[in-house]
């Protein structure tokens, strides 16, 4: 049976960049359809029927028709626009990053719904105004038990031995997690791990994020818990997120203040 030309899907826009003088190219990101390359032709015309529709931080209904090199968007309907989450600028940058992970952990044309709803859940979450920091570590502990890498926080990772609360720790991504401190590692190596921060982990991998949102934690184990899982995705993914640079740069500017719940 031949595959219809049109089809119909939900959509989030993770990337886009101008093509000539009136086009954009978009990379979506779709349940049933995967990761996939769109052009928007004529878009970027003041007379443009699609206007301002393909936005990223939005939930679209995309009509489109297979083309040789790109799908064609021939219709958009946005199902609900994250506002709220634009208007703040961490908030925002936080979504950016979350949308680059998406795109590099997927492969185009493979079906991704539970990838779909994990970053759609996170933009609902920026949007509600909960700390952007815990939703990309969140989003980073979920998307990386998408993609078969579910960190190890319960048992050394060289000797399969349970962990115990009394004994150093060290987190060593390239093994898949925390090495107990009788066993010896590889010579780049992670610092240790304290016990907060392993505690944290943990609750990464087993909370609900309600709960999560609720944690009293001090700033110096959300930091060590941010930097395990940005050393750990950026081992998962091979490279590091380009979009890093701008987020720390956003948080690093004066008065700026992380969203609360």
């Amino acid at each position: 049976m031949p595959v219809p030309r049109r089809y119909v899907t939900d959509a989030i826009v993770l990337s886009r960049f101008d093509l000539g003088e009136a086009d954009r190219v978009l990379t979506l990101i779709t349940p049933q359809h995967g990761k996939l390359k769109a052009i928007a032709k004529g878009i970027r015309r003041p007379t443009s029927r699609l206007g301002g529709s393909l936005e990223p931080f939005a939930e679209l209904r995309v009509a489109l028709a297979r083309g040789r090199t790109f799908d064609v968007v021939t219709e958009v309907h946005v199902g609900h626009a994250w506002l709220a989450l634009r208007d703040r600028l961490e908030s925002a940058a936080t979504a950016w990053y979350l949308a680059e992970l998406a795109d590099r952990s997927l492969e185009e044309r493979h079906e991704a719904e539970p990838q779909y709803a994990l970053l759609h859940r996170a933009y609902e979450l920026l949007d509600a105004g909960m700390a952007p920091g815990r939703v990309a570590r969140w989003y980073e502990m979920h998307l990386a038990d998408e993609l078969g890498q579910r960190p190890e926080v319960d048992r050394c990772v060289e000797c399969d031995r349970m962990l115990e609360a009394t004994e150093a720790f060290r987190w060593v991504p390239p093994l898949g997690g925390v090495l107990c401190g009788r066993c010896p590692g590889p010579p780049a190596e992670r610092a240790g791990l304290s016990l907060d921060a392993l505690k944290l982990l943990k609750a990464y991998q087993r909370l609900d994020i309600e709960a999560i949102a609720s944690l009293r934690l001090s700033e110096e184990t959300e930091r060590e818990v941010e930097a395990a899982m940005r050393e750990f995705m950026r081992i998962a993914l091979e490279r590091d997120p380009r979009s890093l640079a701008f987020l720390d740069e956003v948080r690093a500017r004066p008065g700026a203040r992380p969203a609360t719940v």
